[in-house]
This record gives structure tokens, C-alpha cells and sequence, in this order.
């Protein structure tokens, strides 16, 4: 695939087809079923963790990372992403699930896996490419602060009936509420904490959540033993089982398929479908599509960096459309692709989606086995998983780089995206950090535009040009944010001249609004009496210009391919007043 071509392909299942394009071998496979075992083993805490923190029972975490996981593999344009429930969600979903409950979530999910497929469509798989690096941090770094201040209430073991919906008021109701801090979760939280700080400098290469959560288990059960208790999966979610009795943990069950609005809203009765639903529902669904295509295609592109391969960055959408659409009729929550996860599947060896195909089985193992095991993770633990996971999402160290480094129009969309992020939601972070974004670079980009006398250089001006005839270089684009303030610079050049040449091969860029005051100055030189010429128009202001021609004489009708020819037409002329 060429350079550019990734960008604009669309096939479904483009990478696996790949990978059978250039030969798949038994030692690759072998490959892939280690990193699949081992990248399946580390999504199994994590995709219960993120489902408990989006406000859902766990299990709807391992549906995802099974169903959504394997279809986003088999179908997508990324050889090593995995796919599954990911911490971005979390500002997202928690809100849906506390006002719709799962099924409000689960149909937002579908909604935004349709807008996905449709982007992917579009061929906006190169959208990526326009989102500064500012904006993606700034809402990245704002989703972990409200994560982490979401686990403060199972860190502590505190107990809230209702969380209020705004940061600030959940800020005011944890405090109040600190004095009600419970010793035993306390520990276990410090405890599950320090060992994923140290784990990692023992040099292991087992990842730190699985001997921190491990360990986690064990020392509730001994605080349990001595009359301690501390809240688990199993005690605080429950399942049916066929007789009607509850069951504590997770349901050792196969998923099953249901309408998504036949499940419970957040007062437990069904959910129901309505036009007025799905317009509430619209702005998250939108929300939860924009993000999902940022993670997933922002993943594609660290892999591509990591591996030297080539995503195909519509396939990738399309994929994650997909997965978005079928996962939630059997319970799955949104998915997209997860940076960290998909790096530890690089880094174990994966050579193709195969891995991400095993390491959905791996979940799938887990929810049919180890499902009583499961149900003894304290709470507390799965908090200080997700403050983690928080923290490596917000990826500090860059964050405080660009705030030290980087210019203060790059800062100053930083802190918007993050404090829009933490105070109000995705979508309006998301709108406004790429309208500033777009703003300030265009303000920055017009500053460049300027215009330079080089009537007596002579690396431009060859043959000396006629009495009061000025030479004028235009440097930079001509668009709208530029062109008022050149032809304004322009005009105050003209004091005591007959003649106007003006240079424009250092400008490549012509828009309406830049056409518009080429013709405002065209008719002021016509009004003062003052000759115009124009030389070397570059290829897009030509194509501008002649789509715009009209009847009446307009800038290529005085317009050169040289300054050597402007200079002689305006010599040959004899009388500086007139114009061609």
C-alpha cells in the first residue's frame, strides 16, 4: 500500500486479508496465540473494572472485550489493535447509565456504531490528521481527573446514595462525606496501589494490575477472617440464576441476544423506543462515535509508528462501526481500540488479528470459569486499578511538557479542552478545543501573510523598472483572515506612485475572501489612477482566479508570468497611468 493509500482505503477485514496476502505461517500463529493468551489474561480485570466504572454490572465489560474484541479483529484495518471497553468512555457512559440505565447506553452504543460506519464511508478515516495534539491531551488529561475523582468513593469505602451530576458538587459531596472513610477499604485500596508503583521496578514482565489485584484478593479474604469486611464484586452485584434465586458476582453464562431497549432503564423497567429517545440520546451518541474514532485510529497510528506497518485508517472505522452495532444486542457496552493493551499485544509478539481473536476467547474462558473467582476482587482494588489506568491516560509528562514548551496558543487550547472536559462533557470539549484550534491557527498563519518593497533588490528586480512604479512582494496565502489587513498595507504603499507591481510567487493560496480584495484593490488603483500589474501567480490562485473571471477586466487581465515581463510591459508602455 502506498504512503497516502491507507487513508483512503475501505474493505472489511482489510488487515486479516493482508496478512493472508503476504503468507501465514505456523510459527506466526504460535506467535499469535501466545500474545492473544497474554493480552487476554491482562483485559479480563480491565474490562470489568471499566464496565463498574461506566455505571453497569461487570460482565457487560467481558461481552464487550469477547464480542466486540473479535469482530473488530476479524473486520477492522489494524493488524495488532485490541478492541474493548476503554477509560475514555468513562465521562461518557457513567452519565447514560445513571439516567437510561444499561439500556439507554447499550442503544447510544448502536447509534454511535451507525455514525461510525457512515464515517467510515466518508472517508473520514484521514480526520485524525486535524486534530492537534493540544485538544487530544487537554480531553484525554480532563477524562482521567473525573475517573479518578469517580473511584474516591470505593478507594475510601465511603458510601454516597446519589452522586451529583456536576464535578464541582461531586467535589462538595465526597468531602463532606470523607469522615465515613472505611479502614479496611482504605488499606486495601494503599495496599493494591503501592503494589502497582512497585511492581514494575522488580523488572517483571507480567503486567502489575494481575499480582496487585491477586494479593488484593488475598488480603481481604484475611480481613474477612477477622471480621473485616470489605466490599467485593460478589457482594455488591448479583444475577439471576434459572431458578429465580440471586446469585452473587458475575453470571458464568454465554451472553444472550436482546433488544437493547427491552433491557432496564435506570428505575429497572424497559427502556422502550421512541423518536424522542433516540434525539436525547443523539449528542452522546455522537459524542461516544467522535471519541471511539479518535482512540481507535490514534491506536492504529502509535501501532503503524511501533511496527513499521500500515493501517488502513476507514477499514479501522468501519470495523469499530461494526463492533458498535452488534456487540450491545448481547449486553456489550461501547467499544473502541485500547492504546495500552494493543501495545502489550505488539510488544508479546502478535503478528496478526488472530491474536486479538485469541485473546477474546481468553475472556470468554474466564466469564465461563473463573466467574465465582472474579466475585472476590474487593472494590477498593478495582478503584486504585482505575486511578492507574487514569493516570497513565492522562499522560502527565506530556501534558506539562506542552504547557512548559509549547506556544501559548497550543496552552491555552490545552486548558479549555481539559477544563470543559471536568466541568461540563465530551461533546462541547471536543467542538470547542477544534474551533479554537482552528482560530488561532488561522490568526497565526494570517500574522505570516506580510508584504516586502523589493523595488531595489536585485535578486528580484532584474531590469529597473519606470519612475514612481513601486514592486510589491506578497508572502504568505491570501485567504480571508490575511486578505483586509494585505490590501490595507498595500494601499498605504501607493502615496506619491503611478505604478503598482505586485510579486506573488511566495503566495500560494487564493480564497474568496482573498479574491475579493484583489478586486477592492484593483478598483482603488483604478480610481486613484494608479496602473496594477500582477506576476508569477502560482497554480491554485490561477484556478481561483479563472473560475471567478467575469466580463469586465479583473486581475489576469494585467497578470504575468514573470516579474521580468511586468517590469517590461510596464517600461513599454511609456505613460505610468495606464493600464493594461
Amino acid at each position: 500500500m502506498s504512503h497516502r493509500a491507507h487513508l483512503l482505503s475501505l474493505r472489511i477485514g482489510h488487515a486479516l486479508r493482508e496478512v493472508f496476502a503476504d503468507g501465514y505461517s505456523r510459527a506466526d500463529l504460535l506467535k499469535d496465540l501466545i500474545a492473544g493468551i497474554t493480552v487476554g489474561i491482562i483485559a479480563i480485570p480491565l474490562a470489568m473494572a471499566l464496565a463498574i466504572a461506566s455505571g453497569v454490572a461487570p460482565q457487560y465489560g467481558l461481552y464487550t472485550a469477547l464480542i466486540a474484541g473479535a469482530i473488530i479483529a476479524l473486520t477492522g484495518g489494524s493488524r495488532f489493535s485490541i478492541s474493548g471497553p476503554t477509560a475514555a468512555f468513562v465521562v461518557i457512559l457513567h452519565p447514560l447509565a445513571e439516567k437510561y440505565g444499561l439500556a439507554g447506553l447499550l442503544l447510544a452504543s448502536i447509534m454511535a456504531g451507525g455514525i461510525l460506519v457512515a464515517m467510515a464511508y466518508a472517508r473520514l478515516g484521514r480526520l485524525i490528521e486535524y486534530i492537534p495534539e493540544s485538544v487530544t491531551l487537554g480531553f484525554t488529561s480532563g477524562i482521567a481527573i473525573v475517573i479518578a475523582v469517580l473511584q474516591i468513593t470505593d478507594f475510601t469505602g465511603m458510601t454516597i446514595d446519589t452522586m451529583p451530576e456536576h464535578f464541582i458538587d461531586k467535589l462538595i459531596a465526597i468531602s463532606s462525606q470523607l469522615q465515613q472513610t472505611d479502614l479496611g477499604s482504605f488499606g486495601i485500596a494503599l495496599f493494591t496501589l503501592a503494589v502497582m508503583i512497585v511492581w514494575p521496578r522488580l523488572g517483571s514482565r507480567i503486567p502489575a494490575h494481575l499480582p496487585a489485584l491477586v494479593l488484593a484478593c488475598l488480603l481481604g479474604i484475611l480481613l474477612g477472617w477477622q471480621g473485616i469486611d470489605v466490599d467485593t464484586i460478589g457482594s455488591r452485584f448479583h444475577y439471576l440464576l434459572p431458578s429465580g434465586e440471586q446469585a452473587p458476582g458475575i453470571p458464568p453464562y454465554l451472553p444472550t441476544f436482546d433488544w437493547p431497549w427491552n433491557r432496564p432503564d435506570a428505575d429497572g423497567q424497559a427502556l422502550g423506543l421512541s423518536l424522542n429517545l433516540i434525539s436525547e440520546l443523539l449528542p452522546a451518541a455522537f459524542a461516544i462515535a467522535m471519541l471511539g474514532a479518535i482512540e481507535s485510529l490514534l491506536c492504529a497510528v502509535v501501532l503503524d509508528g511501533m511496527s513499521g506497518k500500515r493501517h488502513s485508517a476507514n477499514s479501522e472505522l468501519l470495523a469499530q462501526g461494526l463492533g458498535n452495532l452488534i456487540t450491545p444486542f448481547f449486553g456489550g457496552v461501547t467499544a473502541t481500540a485500547a492504546i495500552a493493551r494493543s501495545a502489550t499485544n505488539f510488544k508479546t509478539g502478535a503478528v496478526s488479528p488472530i491474536a486479538a481473536i485469541v485473546h477474546s476467547i481468553v475472556v470468554l474462558l474466564s466469564l465461563l470459569l473463573l466467574a465465582r473467582i472474579l466475585a472476590y476482587i474487593p472494590m477498593p482494588a478495582m478503584a486504585a486499578l482505575l486511578i492507574v489506568v487514569a493516570w497513565n491516560m492522562s499522560e502527565a509528562a506530556k501534558s506539562v511538557k506542552l504547557v512548559r514548551s509549547a506556544p501559548s496558543s497550543d496552552v491555552l487550547v490545552f486548558l479549555t479542552c481539559l477544563s470543559l472536559t471536568v466541568f461540563f462533557d465530551m461533546v462541547i470539549a471536543i467542538t470547542a478545543g477544534i474551533v479554537l484550534a482552528s482560530l488561532l491557527f488561522m490568526k497565526e498563519i494570517a500574522a505570516l501573510t506580510d508584504v516586502v518593497d523589493i523595488t531595489n533588490n536585485p535578486d528580484f528586480v532584474h531590469t529597473k523598472p519606470p519612475k514612481n512604479i513601486r514592486v510589491l512582494k506578497i508572502r504568505g496565502p491570501l485567504f480571508f483572515a490575511a486578505a483586509d489587513r494585505i490590501v490595507g498595507e498595500l494601499a498605504t504603499q501607493m502615496n506619491g506612485i503611478n505604478g503598482l507591481i505586485i510579486h506573488l510567487q511566495y503566495s500560494a493560496y487564493l480564497d474568496a475572501g482573498g479574491l475579493a480584495a484583489i478586486k477592492k484593490l484593483i478598483a482603488h488603483c483604478q480610481k486613484n489612477n494608479i496602473s496594477i500589474r500582477f506576476s508569477n501567480w502560482q497554480f491554485q490562485p490561477l484556478k481561483t482566479l479563472a473560475k471567478a473571471r467575469e466580463e469586465a477586466s479583473g486581475a489576469l487581465d494585467v497578470s504575468f508570468p514573470t516579474l521580468d515581463d511586468a517590469i517590461e510591459d510596464a517600461l513599454k508602455k511609456g505613460t505610468p497611468h495606464e493600464t493594461r
